[in-house]
Parts: structure tokens; C-alpha cells; sequence
């Protein structure tokens, strides 16, 4: 399989598809049904682990079989003191995830999955985010420009919210959506040849 060939992304994610792209894998989005709730006693990266996998196997299921290409599913959750922070609901919600989060340290868990056939192949990158302290105004101010809105955690990395972050170890596109460096070698244990 030649890097020109396609690939199914189960995620409407337009920073995943844009992150493939970056590395020469065109990719097809496709459907994926996936009710995104955490089970009780549910640890995150359990949570995070088994959502990517649900969607792959979902996309897998809704439309690639037909095609046999491989499918990729992922799940990005934002943690602090052991709690999901998801995306905001509203204004009071997003406001109140980035006062938690200003002046501290958190974690970023992206799982990946790819699904062909009966076949399944999965990991995970667990990045921590340091934010500055922010002020009651930049917070005010940020949530206002709409970024926030549809982000985990409220913010993105990739956005305006980059001139918060003061540290990141770990995957810079882990924290965007999909670790690229995981997922490639996820890719080619299926024969999808990267940057040939």
C-alpha cells in the first residue's frame, strides 16, 4: 500500500485530517456512532483507550469493509487532578475549565486505533501542559473569540491558546488530536507506506 492510497479517519476532527495531510496520508473521513460517555469507576486513559477504539471499530463497520482500507479512530481528553475536562457546554463551563487550568499543570491523553478487518492495533500518548497564570480578563477575552467553544478542555493548542502554554513534554500533535509519530507506526504495521 503506497502513501497515495487512502486511509478512513472515524472523526470529523478537521485537526486530525489536516495533521495526516501534514505527513503525505490522505484520509477519508467516514461516520462513526459513538456514544462519548464515561463509565463508572472508569479511569481517563480507559476511557480514552476504549472510545478510540469504539470509533474505529464503528467506522470500520459503517463503511470501510467495503473498500478494505484501514480505519483510524482517536480520542483526546484534557485531565486535571483526575477529571475529564470535555468541551464546554457553555460560557460558564469553558470559563471555569481555564481558571482551573491557569497556572497549573495538566495532562493531555490522545488514544489512537486502527481497525482492518478483525484486525486492531492501538496506543496512547499521555502529554503534560503547563499554563501560565492567566487573568480574569484573558480568560474573558479568549473564550470571546469563539476558539474555545468545541475544544476539550477549552482551549487549543494550535490556536491562540498557544500564547498560554509555557511548558509541554510529551507530543506536540498528541495534544493537537493525533500523536503523528505513534499513529505512523501504527500505519505501517498495516502497510501503509509514509513518506516514500
Amino acid at each position: 500500500m503506497s502513501n497515495r492510497e487512502t486511509v478512513y479517519l472515524a472523526s470529523e476532527s478537521p485537526r486530525r485530517l489536516q495533521l495526516l495531510a501534514q505527513i503525505g496520508i490522505k484520509a477519508t473521513v467516514i461516520p462513526s456512532k459513538v456514544v462519548e460517555t464515561k463509565l463508572p469507576s472508569e479511569s481517563p486513559l480507559a476511557y480514552a483507550n476504549r472510545m478510540a477504539i469504539s470509533k474505529a471499530q464503528s467506522g470500520w463497520c459503517n463503511s470501510a469493509r467495503i473498500f478494505a482500507l484501514p480505519v483510524i479512530g482517536a480520542d483526546t481528553i484534557v485531565v486535571c487532578d483526575d477529571k475529564i475536562l470535555g468541551k464546554p457546554n457553555n460560557k460558564k463551563e469553558g470559563i471555569a475549565m481555564l481558571t482551573t487550568l491557569s497556572g497549573r499543570v495538566h495532562q493531555v491523553i490522545t488514544a489512537v486505533a486502527i481497525v482492518y478487518a478483525t484486525q486492531v492495533r492501538q496506543c496512547y500518548v499521555e502529554s503534560e501542559v503547563t499554563f501560565a497564570t492567566l487573568t480574569e480578563s484573558e480568560i474573558e477575552t479568549y473564550w470571546d473569540t469563539g476558539e474555545p467553544c468545541d475544544k476539550a478542555g477549552a482551549y487549543a493548542i494550535q490556536g491562540r491558546a498557544a500564547a498560554f502554554i509555557t511548558y509541554l513534554t510529551g507530543s506536540y500533535s498528541g495534544v493537537v488530536g493525533l500523536p503523528l509519530f505513534e499513529t505512523v507506526n501504527l500505519l505501517r504495521e498495516f502497510g501503509v507506506v509514509v513518506l516514500t
